[in-house]
């Protein structure tokens, strides 16, 4: 199988300092980071080896997206709400996106390039559902989204 990795970022900094939410899968290794100091929460990290079923399926999702298709030269650039970022590798292909933190679909819509981060978008809400069902599922916490 060709290689595979992806990786999502989603934070900014605000009064409550440095607040992510990220996510990594690389070599049949799953890691998870939430750091929401929100209530004086603090910085959760999750780390698991996923079967070769589980990447097949996480592999699925991205390709299956046409994640790799979209360009993110019109998308919103990052401000003082945040900002996004997604990389995949996916045999020779590579690509790396910024963006803005995004609200809602309306955002995607009023974007220069709705089509292309409705793409991103929807990208990103597979992968959180899944890999927040594979934590909660392994270690019995509930992720708080950023």
């Amino acid at each position: 199988m060709s290689e595979f990795y992806v990786r999502y970022y989603t934070g900014h900094q605000g009064r409550h300092g440095h607040e992510f939410l990220e996510f990594e899968y690389d070599r049949g290794r799953l890691r998870y980071a939430n750091n929401s100091n929100y209530r004086n929460d603090s910085l959760i990290r999750k780390e698991m080896w996923i079967s070769p079923l589980m990447v097949q399926e996480l592999r699925r999702i991205v390709e299956e997206s046409e994640i790799l298709k979209e360009d993110d030269s019109k998308w919103p650039k990052k401000n003082v709400v945040g900002r996004q970022e997604l990389e995949i590798r996916l045999g020779k292909e590579h690509i790396s996106f910024e963006t803005a933190k995004l609200g809602s679909l309306v955002e995607v819509q009023n974007s220069e390039d709705p089509e292309g981060l409705r793409v991103m978008y929807y990208l990103v809400q597979d992968l959180k559902c899944l890999i927040f069902s594979l934590i909660s599922l392994h270690f019995k916490i509930k992720p708080i989204s950023v």
